[in-house]
């Protein structure tokens, strides 16, 4: 069977910047990703290039900037009282800040006594991305998958 709209895709990925980091690497987890194909569930490039592989194909796939470019706005100062943490925040580590519009991820930048400087873009933002694919699987989505808009994991209904 090949990737079309409807189908779940299980695969195993490594992900890898422009110097040749690997920034990710599914087989560490032992479990492939399962996306519904066709969804809005997986990055549209990646989505576009599996379109038609099927079941023991490989391929790798580089994509400009597939989390949106850098914008440097988007590093703030904020009060420490709007984390919404009691913890230290700590340069290098993602927290959680309380927004008007809800709570945001945020990575910590810089830690100053009454304010913490954070930057609320996407980690891979502004990054040329390669990204080297192993399909396990591809098989028809279930009803109740079609009906949940995304795909189940073995055994059943797993978020």
């Amino acid at each position: 069977m090949n990737i079309a709209q409807d189908c779940v895709v299980s695969f195993h990925y490594r992900l890898v910047d422009a110097d040749g980091t690997v920034l990710e690497d599914s087989h560490a987890a032992q479990q492939p990703v399962a996306y519904l194909h066709g969804h809005s569930s997986m990055i549209p490039g990646l989505e576009r290039e599996m379109a038609g592989k099927a079941a023991k194909d490989t391929l790798t796939v580089t994509l400009e900037q597939p989390y949106g470019p850098y914008r440097p706005e988007r590093v703030q100062r904020v009060p420490i009282k709007h984390l919404a943490t009691s913890e230290t925040p700590v340069v290098g580590q993602p927290t959680v800040v309380n927004t008007a519009h809800g709570r945001q991820e945020v990575m910590v930048v810089k830690v100053g006594r009454f304010n913490v400087d954070v930057d609320s873009n996407h980690p891979y933002a502004g990054k040329t991305l390669t990204y080297e694919i192993e399909i396990q699987n591809v098989r028809e989505a279930t009803a109740e998958e079609l009906d949940h808009q995304h795909a189940h994991g073995p055994g059943g209904h797993q978020h």
